[in-house]
């Protein structure tokens, strides 16, 4: 289409979403699932609107779906007020990595012993669907402040920390199949891939979103500068934070979750013997600017407008992956595989590795069962499934067979992008 049209589709669109949301809401369906399947009816199968081929396209989706999760992670991160040091922290933690490295280690045991997969090709796609979606998973936090309830913030956090947990695998998977340089090492794997990207990730996110929110708040309560432009604040430490953990060779996933951690606990600078602003009489109340530079408002209103500006952008990615993700169904052949293997990721595998993870956290069974089933997959595996065909690998596809929009099924040699 030419850029008129696309105009008129996009703002038909959004239009439309607008004037049918209300509607939309009362149906017992996520947003998510409705622009899934709003998204299949433009793709190939239906409309033939999008057309996102995963072999042509895989360099520009794989940076598009980077994008939304980094979107989301930093939403994610803005949204968990729960103190550090508080204990609930733990049930996420042990999700994110227990869980996650349980689900791998089973995944990576069927492929090898059932679907005949070579042990890189297994891991690589238990790396694929292991993680939570964190783009989807944030919405289950319905209250983001210090004592939301456990469940929620665990799912919401899981989601935030497990993207950047997953790397190491995928690193691990490429390594076994030569598809990275520099040649693979265990300890290599060990020390950089798996410690340092962890670790240092986190620290380095940690330190920028803290530094740069700190300075931020000294620079309005003391002198007045630095107002406004909020929006361009957090897309600023979401691209910081990426970019210097990745040339560091840390996690850039995890960098942006710690940055967004670490900027919604910027606290007030006051000055001594000033008081916080009364509540404003009318309806009008204070300017936007009389917050932000007073020493008693300046730091939870820096948060308040980067949170809320990121939380629209983070609404605007989900529609346009997720229906970019409904379009991609009409390029997948369903194998003889995916009959057992879905109904064994979702209702077998998922709930055994939340029973590790979870021992000894006093939870419920209906808890137990709550955090088994929404172990969603979404962006986070599509992610790494175009990172992993931008990277060479078919071996993790046993049978490489897509479908072209064009025609009849065919085979393709390569899924190089």
């Amino acid at each position: 289409m030419s850029l008129p049209e696309w105009s008129l589709f996009i703002g038909v669109l959004l239009i439309t979403i607008v004037l049918a949301s209300t509607l939309l809401g009362r149906l017992p369906l996520s947003s998510a699932m409705v622009y899934l399947a709003l998204g299949w009816l433009l793709g190939p199968e239906v409309a033939d609107v999008l057309r996102p081929d995963p072999v042509v396209h895989a360099a520009v989706l794989e940076r598009l779906a980077e994008a939304a999760l980094l979107i989301s992670l930093f939403a994610v991160g803005m949204q968990l007020g729960v103190p550090l040091r508080d204990r609930r922290w733990w049930l996420p933690l042990r999700l994110a990595f227990v869980s996650m490295a349980a689900m791998v280690a089973m995944i990576t045991a069927i492929g090898v012993w059932v679907l005949d997969l070579p042990p890189g090709a297994a891991v690589l796609l238990g790396a694929i669907l292991a993680p939570t979606d964190p783009v989807l998973a944030s919405g289950v936090q319905s209250d983001p402040g210090p004592r939301p309830d456990r469940l929620g913030f665990s799912l919401a956090a899981e989601g935030g920390l497990n993207d950047g947990a997953a790397f190491p695998f995928v690193m691990l998977g490429g390594g076994l199949l030569g598809l990275h340089e520099p040649a693979f090492s265990l300890a290599r794997w060990w020390g950089v891939d798996l410690l340092w990207a962890t670790v240092g990730g986190m620290v380095l996110g940690g330190a920028l979103g803290a530094t740069t929110g700190r300075l931020v708040v000294y620079l309005r309560s003391r002198h007045r500068e630095a107002v406004g432009l909020d929006e361009f604040l957090g897309l600023g430490l979401i691209c910081t934070a990426y970019g210097v953990a990745q040339l560091s060779l840390a996690s850039g996933f995890l960098a942006v979750f710690a940055a967004g951690l670490a900027l919604q606990r910027v606290r007030e600078q006051p000055r001594p013997h000033t008081q916080p602003l009364a509540a404003a009489a009318g309806s009008q109340g204070h300017s936007y600017e009389t917050l932000a530079t007073h020493p008693h408002h300046a730091s939870a209103t820096m948060r308040d407008s980067v949170q809320g500006f990121n939380e629209q952008l983070e609404r605007l990615a989900e529609l346009a992956l997720v229906l970019l993700v409904g379009a991609l169904l009409a390029y997948a052949k369903p194998l003889p595989a995916v009959w057992w293997f879905v109904p064994l990721l979702l209702l077998v595998l998922r709930p055994l590795s939340v029973a590790v993870a979870v021992a000894g956290e006093g939870l419920t069974p209906p808890q137990r069962a709550m955090i088994g089933w929404f172990g969603i997959r979404g962006i986070g595996s599509v992610f790494y499934l175009l990172l992993a065909l931008r990277m060479g690998s078919t071996a993790v596809l046993p049978t490489s067979w897509w479908r072209s929009p064009c025609g009849p099924w065919r085979r393709r040699s390569s899924l190089t992008a």
